[in-house]
């Protein structure tokens, strides 16, 4: 084995980063025939999808902000003002997220949220807990939770009950 050199940074460096993303998804679809045949088509860019409640004054009561992928809906935002709260207005807000995303030929959806947040909110929904990492922050549990569409568009849970 060759023994080298190498200068490590640590700096912020935007044009490296970019060239970094563009090699590693260079390297990702050579490896991956999905990638690969996902490559090119619409189905490759992120899509935002917003989805906003206002009340009667035109203020922001609740919203949902996130981005539909390939087949999938992620969830980066969801958010109602404390004065709504209880009043189903998030499950309105992630309901019309899911019907859109169905709309662009979605068939499943991912969130991350936190343990004092809305991981059992989820779970209402339909939504199945995929992955948990405690102590992210220190102190805090983060749930990664998912959920799958039926072909039909009517949403069910992951394990079709």
């Amino acid at each position: 084995m060759v023994s080298r050199m190498f200068r490590i940074e640590t700096e912020d460096d935007k044009e490296r980063r970019d060239l970094l993303r563009r090699r590693l998804l260079d390297t990702n679809t050579a490896a991956s025939p999905v990638l690969r045949a996902l490559r090119g088509t619409p189905a490759e860019r992120e899509l935002p999808l917003h989805v906003w409640a206002l009340d009667e004054d035109g203020e922001l009561a609740g919203g949902l902000a996130g981005h539909t992928w390939t087949a999938w809906l992620h969830v980066t935002y969801l958010w109602v003002d404390d004065r709504h709260r209880g009043a189903g207005l998030g499950t309105r807000l992630l309901a019309e997220a899911e019907r859109a995303a169905t709309g662009r030929g979605c068939t499943a959806a991912r969130v991350e949220t936190w343990d004092f947040q809305a991981p059992d909110f989820y779970r209402k929904q339909g939504y199945e807990v995929v992955s948990v990492i405690p102590n992210y922050p220190p102190g805090i549990t983060e749930y990664t939770l998912t959920k799958h569409f039926s072909p039909s568009g009517v949403r069910s849970s992951p394990s079709g009950v």
